[in-house]
C-alpha cells in the first residue's frame, strides 16, 4: 500500500505526518509541486515482461503523460538483487541529489522509496505498483529500493541528459530511516 510519511529535517524521529490514503498522499504532495497519483490499468505485465510490452500496457497512460508534461521518451528500468553493481548503484541513489528536469516515474511492480527533501521537511514517499511519482526538477531528493530490490518501473523524460543526478553533498539521506 501507497504510504507518506512526513518528519522535521532536523528530526528524524518526530513524525509529522502518515498517511496511506492515496488521495492525502496526493493533496500533500501537491502543496510542494509533486504529483503523486494511481493507474489502474486493465492489463499488468508479467515482473519479467519484456520492456516493449510494459510500453506496450501502458501506452495510453502514457500517451496522455506526455503530452501534458511535453515528455518526449519512456523507457523501463528493472532493479533486483541480480542487477549488475548494486550496492554501488543503491550507494548512488540513497546520496541526495537533485535533476534539472522533471523525475517521472511509474511503478509497474514491487516498491521503492522517494524521499523529498523540502521546505525543513522530509517526505518519504512509499510508491507501490500502480503509483506515479513526479519529482520536479531542482527538488532534492534519493531514492531507496531496499536491501534485496525487486523493482520494475517505467521512467519518463523529456531530455534524457537532464536527468543526471547532481549530488547535494548533503548528508541527510544518512540521517533518515532506509527502506
Amino acid at each position: 500500500m501507497s504510504r507518506l510519511t512526513v518528519y522535521r529535517d532536523d528530526d528524524p524521529e518526530h513524525i509529522v505526518l502518515r498517511t496511506e490514503s492515496a488521495p492525502e498522499i496526493a493533496d500533500t504532495l501537491r502543496g510542494i509541486g509533486v504529483r503523486f497519483e494511481r493507474w489502474n490499468s486493465p492489463v499488468v505485465p508479467a515482473p519479467d515482461a519484456a520492456p516493449e510490452l510494459v510500453l506496450e500496457a501502458y501506452r495510453p497512460y502514457l500517451d496522455e503523460l506526455m503530452g501534458v508534461t511535453g515528455a518526449g521518451s519512456a523507457d523501463v528500468v528493472r532493479i533486483t538483487t541480480r542487477t549488475p553493481n548494486l550496492a554501488e548503484l543503491r550507494a548512488k541513489f540513497l546520496s541526495e541529489h537533485i535533476h534539472s528536469e522533471d523525475e517521472v516515474r511509474f511503478f509497474v511492480h514491487g516498491w521503492g522509496n522517494f524521499v523529498l527533501h523540502v521546505g525543513g521537511s522530509v517526505y518519504d514517499v512509499h510508491c507501490v505498483a500502480g503509483d506515479l511519482i513526479s519529482v520536479p526538477a531542482g527538488i532534492p531528493h534519493w531514492f531507496d529500493a531496499g536491501m534485496e530490490p525487486d523493482v520494475v518501473a517505467l521512467r519518463v523524460f523529456t531530455d534524457k541528459t537532464g536527468w543526471i543526478a547532481q549530488y547535494t553533498g548533503d548528508d541527510i539521506a544518512q540521517r533518515f530511516p532506509a527502506a
